[in-house]
């Protein structure tokens, strides 16, 4: 169970995008205690420069702030490196309605932009994040690998198309590359600020200040929330999956199904608030409900979550009440 057990070769070095980011942050930290070095590389878009300060002190950490729109920024970051974590990208459904271009470029030229590095570097591993937006309308429950319906938004359809485009750098060029299709990922430094915030911070955060949050539809719509360690064991042991499950993609969650109501009133009663929510329009572009059959995972990866969303979510109330 978990990831702390794992070991890699001595010295060996870990380049994170997106390393100022909730996730991306989370892996450097998870790495460093581990005993390796890491280098994130951010141009602190969406990150935060204190996410990135943590680890200042910690010699085995170098920052660079760039941006992986630029092929020679990520040619030099890939230099003396072992495993990619590839993290960087622009989040957010609604957000890449409104910006198709700025998501193109971002999400799709960005990773374009790390593989040929990772190559050119002859990388060992390169990890990356994909998305559950890759399923679609595909009305199956759970989601399971290769059974994928129509795109719903530019954000899903540039995660598929990353998807592509590492499959063809394994076919042709012998990097060996994992996608990790994240499903609604939450835990400690999860931004809970922000019109595009994820659901569980932002309830979090206004429930504390005795705010009424808004819960976009009717409250029925599911979830399959994965807490932030379980995502952090899922990169490690693509770093370390066989050659024969490279080029795919794998489902990252923990196979449960949350309601959005249920989740809200668990929030209230942790937190001792009696705040009824505001029930506003659905949001465009985003799937009904989500659940995945992690099996694919736990077989060519030896994925196997150890946090439950119970216990996640235990655990991230404690933080968020500590880090106001």
């Amino acid at each position: 169970m978990g990831y702390k057990h794992l070991k890699f070769p001595e010295n060996s070095t870990f380049l994170v995008t997106g390393g100022a980011g909730f996730i991306g942050s989370n892996l450097c930290e998870a790495i460093l205690d581990m005993g390796y070095k890491v280098c994130c590389l951010d141009d602190l878009s969406t990150g935060k420069q204190e996410n990135a300060d943590i680890f200042l002190d910690n010699p085995n950490y170098t920052f660079v702030k760039g941006d992986v729109k630029d092929l020679e920024t990520c040619v030099k970051a890939c230099d003396g490196i072992d495993y990619v974590l590839h993290q960087a990208a622009w989040g957010s459904v609604p957000r890449s309605i409104e910006m198709p271009l700025f998501y193109c470029a971002n999400n799709i030229t960005g990773t374009l932009n790390m593989l040929e590095a990772a190559r050119q570097n002859k990388v060992k591993k390169f990890v990356y994040a994909s998305s559950s937006s890759v399923y679609g309308d595909e009305p199956n429950l759970p989601k399971i690998e290769g059974r994928e319906g129509n795109l719903l938004s530019p954000y899903a359809l540039t995660k598929r198309c990353d998807e592509e485009w590492a499959k063809q750098y394994t076919m042709h060029y012998g990097l060996d590359t994992y996608g990790l299709r994240y499903f609604n990922v939450f835990g400690r430094r999860q931004d809970p600020n922000g019109a595009y915030a994820a659901v569980i911070p932002k309830f979090i955060k206004q429930l504390m200040n005795d705010e009424r949050p808004t819960i976009n539809g009717d409250g029925k719509q599911s979830r399959d929330f994965t807490y932030i360690e379980n995502v952090i064991e899922a990169n490690l042991k693509a770093c370390l999956a066989p050659h024969e499950a490279a080029g795919q993609a794998f489902n990252i969650a923990y196979g449960g199904r949350e309601y959005l109501i249920d989740i809200y009133h668990t929030l209230t009663e942790a937190l001792g608030k009696d705040i009824e929510p505001i029930f506003g329009p659905d949001r465009a572009g985003d799937i009904k409900h989500s659940n995945a059959d992690i099996s694919k995972a736990q077989k060519c990866l030896s994925y196997n979550p150890e946090y439950s969303f119970a216990d996640g979510l235990k655990k991230s109330i404690v933080w968020y009440c500590k880090n106001k």
